[in-house]
C-alpha cells in the first residue's frame, strides 16, 4: 500500500485498520514533506473505505516522532528560501487529523514532542505505553508551541498546559494520562496484540476496555498544586512574578523560574499569548494564528539562533535578542499575531 511515503512512512491494511508507520528511526521519527503528504492522502482514501473502521499511526524505534526536521529549516535560511509551505501542509494535516471522521490512534511508544504531537494529539484516542516521554519544547529553541499546541495546551487540567508551553519540560505517561494529553496507557509488552484487536474488531473503545493499564500519576500534588497557581496569572508577568516571589523558600519555583529565564524572551510572550488565545478558538482557527506566528518566526532571530545553539553548534549558548523578558516590546509581540491577508493558512 503506497501513498508516496517512500521509505519514510509505511501503509498497511490490517483486518480493519490503516496503519501508518513512521520509519525514519534513526532520525527519531522526524517528519520531511514526505511524511506528510503521505499521511494526508492515507487519510483520505481510509476515510473514504467503509472497510477500514479506524487508523492507526505509531513510530519505529524509540521514538514515535521527536517533531520536524529542524536542521532543514535553518539550512533553507541559509538558502534565502524559508520553509513556509512545510509548515502550512503540516499544520493543514493537523487540522485534518482533528476533523476525521473515524477513529484516529496514535499509539506512542517512545518519545513524542513538537511535530509528533502534532500527529498524535488531535486523535481520538491517545494511547501510551511506559516507554512514553512527552514535551512541547519549542520555547527552548526559540519557536513557540505549534501543531495545534494552542488548541491543547489550553484544555488541560489545572494549567498544566501553560507549565509545559512555558518550560518545555518533559513528563512521562502517568503525568500525561492525569493532565488529559493521553486518552489510555497500556503496557509495552501488550503493543501487538492490541493491535492484532483492533485489527479484527475495528473498535477501539472495546478493545482498550480490554488493554487499558491505568499509569499512576508521577507528579507530587504539591508540585501539581504550585503548577496550578503560579501559572494560573493571566499574564506571563504575573507567571514570572509569582515564580519570583516564591523561589526564595521554593526548589520547583526557583528551578521553574531559571529554566524559563533559559528560554527566549521573545518565545514566552508569544507562546504565553497564543496559548491563552486558543482556549476560546476552535481547532481551525487556532492553526490559522499558528500559521501567522510561524510566518513572522521565519523571518526574525531566534528560532535560527535556537536551531544553531543545540544542534548546529550543539552546547553553545544562545543570544536571544532581546536576551531578557523586561526588554520585550509588546507591539512586537503584537505583530507575531497580524493578520497574513491573502497569505493566510487554508483549510
Amino acid at each position: 500500500m503506497d501513498f508516496g511515503g517512500g521509505d519514510e512512512i509505511r501503509f498497511e491494511r490490517q483486518g480493519r485498520v490503516g496503519i501508518a508507520t513512521l520509519a525514519r528511526p534513526r532520525a527519531l521519527n522526524a517528519l520531511t514533506l514526505t511524511m506528510v503528504r503521505g499521511l494526508a492522502k492515507a487519510l483520505d482514501a481510509w476515510e473514504a473505505d467503509d472497510g477500514v473502521a479506524a487508523v492507526l499511526v505509531r513510530g519505529e524505534g524509540r521514538a514515535f516522532c521527536a517533531g520536524g526536521d529542524i536542521v532543514q529549516v535553518y539550512e533553507a535560511r541559509g538558502r534565502g528560501n524559508p520553509p513556509v509551505g512545510f509548515f502550512a501542509e503540516e499544520y493543514q494535516l493537523n487540522a485534518r487529523i482533528a476533523r476525521l471522521k473515524k477513529p484516529y490512534i496514535a499509539l506512542i511508544d517512545g518519545i513524542v514532542m513538537g511535530g509528533g504531537v502534532g500527529i498524535s494529539g488531535h486523535g481520538s484516542h491517545r494511547v501510551m505505553t511506559e516507554n512514553a516521554l512527552f514535551a512541547m519544547p519549542e520555547v527552548g529553541i526559540g519557536f513557540f508551541p505549534d501543531v495545534g499546541g494552542s488548541h491543547l495546551l489550553p484544555r488541560l487540567a489545572h494549567h498544566f498546559g501553560f507549565y509545559l508551553g512555558l518550560t518545555g519540560n518533559r513528563i512521562p505517561y502517568g503525568d500525561a494520562l492525569w493532565s488529559g494529553l493521553a486518552t489510555h496507557t497500556i503496557k509495552a509488552a501488550d503493543q501487538e496484540a492490541f493491535v492484532a484487536s483492533l485489527a479484527e474488531s475495528g473498535d477501539p473503545d472495546a478493545v482498550l476496555a480490554d488493554y487499558h493499564a491505568p499509569a499512576p500519576r508521577e507528579s507530587e500534588q504539591a508540585v501539581l498544586d504550585a503548577i496550578d497557581d503560579h501559572f494560573s496569572k493571566d499574564s506571563l508577568v504575573g507567571v514570572v512574578s509569582s515564580l519570583e516571589e516564591a523561589a526564595g523558600r521554593d526548589e520547583f519555583a526557583a528551578r521553574t523560574l531559571a529554566t524559563m529565564r533559559s528560554r527566549s524572551p521573545t518565545s514566552l510572550n508569544v507562546a504565553f499569548r497564543e496559548i491563552a488565545s486558543g482556549a476560546a478558538l476552535s481547532m481551525d482557527d487556532c492553526m490559522r494564528m499558528e500559521f501567522r506566528i510561524l510566518n513572522r518566526m521565519l523571518a526574525g532571530h531566534d528560532f535560527y539562533e535556537g536551531i544553531r545553539a543545540a544542534v548546529i553548534e550543539k552546547g553553545t549558548a544562545p543570544a536571544w535578542q532581546p536576551a531578557r523578558l523586561e526588554d520585550v516590546d509588546e507591539a512586537e509581540i503584537d505583530a507575531y499575531f497580524a493578520p497574513l491577508g491573502d497569505r493566510e493558512l487554508t483549510l
